[in-house]
């Protein structure tokens, strides 16, 4: 496990993008000896769009080869595994056997310790909250070298902490998860095409009864059209659900895919005339979906396409994401912030709307409101114009997605997360040295 020379390294975004000394541990050993030495941050499979798991002229520790089952309870649907286990793992070996994960982000493509870091969530989260729901313990390497457990019980601090703490409180070595119970690995589902914000929020809390639920909104929609989009909620499948077709192979698991985007386009091939294009088509697919789907479209659509990314072209793109509080007033600000949007001259793409549930922890994301998250190319103006989103959204009494962001600066972000102080004690108390850093880390100010 040599330390390799120094590569130019940036998380799914390409944006942006730092040199660091990349080391590929396969064992807890491994880990150990990678401590010891210098300041790092521990990397899944690099799905954070900004600067997460960057580090620039620092250590980046990979951690994908750290990915063996170690046991399973089948009783109780409890994984123990090594944090470099990613979730399509996980489907490709237990799909079959009737078990898919708890909770599923938009990519299968990420690894369990990059769940945690990142507290994902998915289209359930106003039933089943995020990973941290799912995660029964897990055991982390510390800045001495330790190895300790945490759980709800034990280490409770550290723990909680670790929930969207983007590893800089230490290496996650194996995790202990349940997962879910299926008859099938489909899912029944509905689209509601909407004309406006209005009609979307009154479908959300109309479709508030299914588990899953998540829009696609016109991010370019403006004026009586604004916040109109497509609307789509579903719920598992059972055997008895399935037409004659799919019972033939209720746990069906994905083909790996064949498409892919060779190489970085064009970055003028995205502008506003191919967008609007672009988003009458994403349109009608929302619109018009069968009722059963497999889980590959249901939760991972765009895991089709492999190095998707690459369609922003090498300037790089960056994924906004805000949640702001709901109600009435939650909605004249979610309207607000649209409209910014819509008129940027950004080209808004790509983009996600839901509620959210009750949210948890210290520097975890979600709570209790709504949730846009939308792609942005990275432009000359772009820095300008988040900035007055951050403004617009902290206003609201919302937060930005640590696990996306790549631009926002150390005040805002101490305004948004007032639990900031809570968490840099954890941080002073397991690693008063700053062993786990990061772009991020020094950008926001979480060292301790």
């Amino acid at each position: 496990m040599a330390t390799k020379q120094k590569e130019q390294l940036a998380g799914w975004g390409n944006f942006p993008v730092s040199a660091s000394y990349n080391v590929y541990p396969s064992s807890e050993a491994d880990v150990a000896k990678t401590v010891k030495n210098g300041s790092l941050v521990p990397r899944g499979l690099g799905r954070s769009y900004g600067d997460q798991a960057i580090n620039d002229d620092g250590k980046v520790v990979i951690c994908t080869h750290l990915n063996h089952f170690l046991s399973f309870d089948e009783a109780n649907g409890i994984l123990e595994c090594e944090a470099g286990v990613s979730l399509e793992e996980i489907i490709n070996v237990f799909g079959p056997k009737g078990w898919l994960p708890m909770i599923c982000p938009g990519t299968k493509f990420v690894t369990i310790g990059g769940a945690i870091a990142n507290d994902i969530h998915g289209k359930a989260h106003h039933v089943d909250g995020s990973f941290f729901n799912c995660v029964i313990s897990f055991r982390v390497m510390l800045a001495d070298g330790t190895v300790v457990n945490a759980s709800r019980e034990e280490n409770a601090d550290l723990f909680e902490a670790t929930f969207g703490g983007l590893g800089l409180l230490g290496v996650i070595i194996s995790a202990k998860v349940k997962l879910r119970k299926v008859e099938t690995t489909y899912f029944r589902q509905k689209s509601i095409k909407v004309k406006n914000l209005e009609e979307m929020l009154k479908a959300l809390e109309e479709y508030d009864h299914f588990n899953y639920s998540v829009a696609w909104v016109d991010p370019l929609a403006k004026g009586s059209k604004l916040g109109s989009g497509v609307l789509t909620v579903g719920e598992a499948a059972s055997v008895n659900d399935l037409p004659p077709s799919l019972k033939k192979e209720p746990l069906k698991i994905h083909k790996k895919s064949k498409l892919t985007v060779p190489f970085f386009l064009p970055g003028f091939l995205l502008n506003g005339f191919t967008v609007r294009i672009l988003n009458r088509l994403i349109a009608f697919v929302q619109n018009s979906p069968k009722e059963f789907v497999h889980y590959e479209k249901f939760f991972f659509p765009l895991d089709m396409i492999n190095n998707w990314n690459r369609g922003y072209g090498k300037r790089g793109f960056i994924q906004y994401q805000f949640v702001i509080p709901p109600g009435k007033e939650g909605a004249e600000n979610v309207k607000r912030i649209m409209e910014m949007i819509a008129t940027s001259g950004c080209t808004p793409f790509l983009n996600v709307f839901k509620k959210m549930g009750k949210g948890q922890g210290i520097l975890s994301f979600p709570f209790e409101g709504y949730t846009l998250a939308i792609d942005f190319p990275v432009t000359k103006n772009l820095h300008a114009f988040t900035q007055k989103m951050d403004a617009e959204v902290l206003k609201a009494g919302g937060r930005i997605y640590l696990g996306k962001d790549s631009m926002l600066d150390k005040d805002t972000f101490q305004a948004m997360y007032p639990q900031y102080g809570e968490w840099i004690a954890i941080k002073r108390k397991y690693d008063p040295n700053n062993k786990f850093t990061s772009d991020i880390g020094r950008r926001l100010g979480l060292q301790s």
